[in-house]
């Protein structure tokens, strides 16, 4: 591979940062040494070996001593099209001078990659997302393989749709990107208890990401049934994958010292033979570290020490940035969130010009469809909203930004081939307002859900001995009972309950709020409890103990309620086949209350993208032809649900709102997202 000529400066130049001063008759003479200098000087040989631990590119990075002329790379026959004869795959090698580097086949090589996730782009879409990244000068493409979307029910798997890792995996090859795979079994990415299966939180006894005997036996399980599909997928295969991750960030957890060489050795085992890495925040590397492996780190902004814990793990590895955060994910009545595509541009030239191996995180972040997203908590509990479009490198819809041209023009200067063609915008559109003509309230809905359970005492969403005993994963669940007295309510629900008498509301349950006064009744009346599962955090030890829906008693009175009926809302597409046969009310002017609303969107013969604007309704989902485009809710920072066109038909479009507080008027359109 041409390039990495001319590296460093040429003998007798002048170091970076110094002047040349013109000599009297037109010669140079050098500058005069200040007595700081001299002092300088004197004591240098004492103040060097402090950096003798890291590598000299990177001190030239750090300190900014001096600037490399960009590489000039050629990748044209490094592509998994091209190459045909293969042995050794992604392999690391130093040269003369000490400075490690990364192989392919033999040849000098950087991973310019970016991350997509397959599972959160429309499938119709999977091309143009990656020839867009191919154009933009990358060469492989990174996606992790969530666990909960690919086995939601316990022994029973999902890897059809928009669910075909092989599928992804292969378009990726066809089109000239190499791949990372990131398949946990905890991957993180703003989902749903980082991707782990909520049938994992039904035994208290089972501690996550350790090798208790429970949490293990369900990842040999899985794995058994994962990396079968990975295997023919591998380089040494004929296939494009280059590298897969053990874990993910477990750095930040470290509960158990076995459990990384544990996952180490059950992917050895069932034949993955790639190159093999761990990915960890810079300041947890040495935690997260697995004998064996190559450390990788992930990182917002490159500064003075950031590889410097990556050295003390290894000094005769390359460098790679697993993830460098180029955006970042927003939380429902947070800001949204923005970086500087000039700072992004900076540091990918950083990155490049001292060989450096990087992802790009989020090159695409797509949408959090449905009900996958994740939350934090950081003293309050808080959801990831429905986009994740993560400020990236193209926008949620797949559009071209700021950044995208900064690193295509970047890319491109130091490509001795020309890059791929540009794809061509994918088209949006402005329907016609609608104002839905039905609703249903829930009460009137009740009948159309599965049968419910009958407890004698409330059973958490995961709990339920509903499908084939893996529990509620997602949703709502009601809890109903009849009551015949006052006083004051207490409950742990999670995370968000409404508490209403019959179908009147009268307040709300969350994790800060546990009790409520319920006024004196002449009647016995019906005690319901709606509660919602705002997102399973996805980060740190507290997944361990994110149980949704009810845990515990409920008491009126520090008196225990008994005999509930409990019904599942998890608003799967069946339901809504089933729903249709209900019968509708016309909407009236104003209704308080969850409730569902039906209405036809008109798209025309030829649909487009576009974005669901939902301005004067309040907290709900949006329902496509029975898909769930996700979540709205006004208190922001996101006012807009991005609608793909290939999820609607020519014409007419049936579209249902579940309003969980007060009714709305209009649903409009917009070619432009409002986040």
């Amino acid at each position: 591979m041409p390039g990495n000529q001319g590296w460093g400066r040429r003998p007798g130049a002048p170091a970076a940062g110094h002047r040349v001063l013109p000599e009297p008759g037109g010669g140079v003479r050098p500058p005069r040494l200040s007595w700081r200098r001299m002092v300088g000087v004197f004591f240098l040989p004492f103040i060097l070996p402090a950096f003798a631990p890291r590598f000299k590119h990177e001190e030239s990075l750090m300190l900014g001593t001096a600037h490399p002329p960009q590489p000039r790379f050629n990748w044209s026959h490094l592509t998994p099209l091209e190459l045909k004869n293969r042995s050794v795959g992604l392999g690391t090698a130093s040269t003369g001078r000490g400075k490690p580097h990364f192989t392919l086949e033999g040849h000098r090589f950087l991973i310019c990659g970016g991350s997509i996730h397959y599972f959160r782009v429309p499938r119709a879409y999977w091309r143009d997302r990656l020839l867009k990244l191919r154009a933009c000068g990358f060469n492989t493409v990174t996606t992790y393989v969530p666990w909960n979307l690919h086995e939601p029910e316990r022994g029973k798997f999902d890897f059809s749709g928009n669910l075909d890792l092989e599928a992804f995996v292969l378009m990726a090859a066809e089109i000239g990107l190499w791949v990372i795979l990131r398949p946990g079994p905890y991957i993180c990415s703003e989902m749903d208890l980082g991707g782990l299966p909520s049938w994992l939180l039904q035994d208290p006894r089972l501690l996550l990401r350790t090798t208790n005997k429970g949490f293990t036996e369900a990842v040999e399980k899985y794995f058994d049934h994962l990396i079968p599909r990975v295997i023919p997928l591998q380089y040494r295969q004929g296939g494009p994958v280059i590298a897969v991750q053990v874990e993910n960030e477990y750095g930040s957890f470290n509960k158990d010292k076995t459990y990384m060489p544990y996952l180490h050795k059950a992917l050895l085992r069932r034949g993955i033979v790639e190159l093999l890495l761990t990915s960890d925040g810079e300041k947890n590397v040495l935690s997260g570290h697995t004998k064996g492996v190559l450390a990788a780190i992930n990182l917002q902004k490159v500064q003075r020490n950031t590889f410097n814990q990556l050295h003390k793990v290894q000094r005769d590895k390359p460098l790679l940035v697993m993830e460098y955060w180029v955006g970042w994910f927003d939380r429902w009545g947070d800001k949204h969130h923005v970086k500087d595509a000039k700072e992004v541009e900076r540091a990918v030239s950083e990155f490049i010009k001292y060989e450096i191996s990087f992802n790009v995180y989020m090159f695409h972040g797509g949408t959090n469809f449905g009900f996958m997203n994740g939350a934090t908590n950081f003293g309050k509990h808080a959801g990831i909203v429905t986009s994740y479009d993560y400020d990236a490198v193209l926008t949620e819809a797949g559009d071209y930004t700021e950044k995208y041209f900064k690193l295509q023009k970047l890319l491109e200067s130091v490509s001795a081939t020309p890059l791929p063609q540009v794809p061509k915008l994918t088209p949006k559109a402005v329907y016609p307002p609608m104002r839905p003509s039905l609703y249903l309230p829930l009460w009137d809905a009740l009948s159309y859900l599965n049968e419910p359970v009958r407890s004698h005492q409330p059973v958490n969403m995961e709990n339920l001995p509903i499908n084939n005993g893996s529990g509620q994963s997602y949703g709502f669940v009601l809890y109903e009972k009849s009551i015949c007295s006052g006083g004051r309510l207490c409950a742990h629900a999670h995370d968000m309950a409404q508490v209403f008498l019959d179908e009147t509301m009268i307040g709300i349950l969350n994790e800060n709020n546990q009790d409520l006064h319920i006024p004196e009744l002449r009647d016995c009346r019906y005690l319901r409890i709606l509660v919602e599962n705002q997102g399973r955090v996805n980060f740190s030890w507290q997944i361990q103990n994110e149980q949704k829906g009810i845990t515990g008693s409920v008491s009126i009175n520090n008196s225990s309620l008994e005999g509930f009926t409990i019904y599942s809302l998890e608003m799967k597409m069946s339901f809504f086949e089933r729903l249709r046969s209900a019968t509708w009310k016309p909407v009236p002017d104003s209704h308080q209350g969850p409730a569902f609303y039906r209405g036809t969107l008109k798209a025309g013969p030829s649909p487009k993208d576009t974005f669901l604007s939902l301005l004067n309704w309040n907290y709900g989902f949006v329902f496509i032809n029975g898909r769930n485009l996700g979540r709205y809710w006004n208190i922001g920072p996101q006012r807009t649900l991005y609608l793909p066109a290939v999820w609607l038909r020519p014409e007419d479009n049936e579209v249902i709102l579940f309003e969980k507080m007060l009714s709305g008027s209009d649903i409009k359109s917009t070619d432009k997202p409002m986040l």
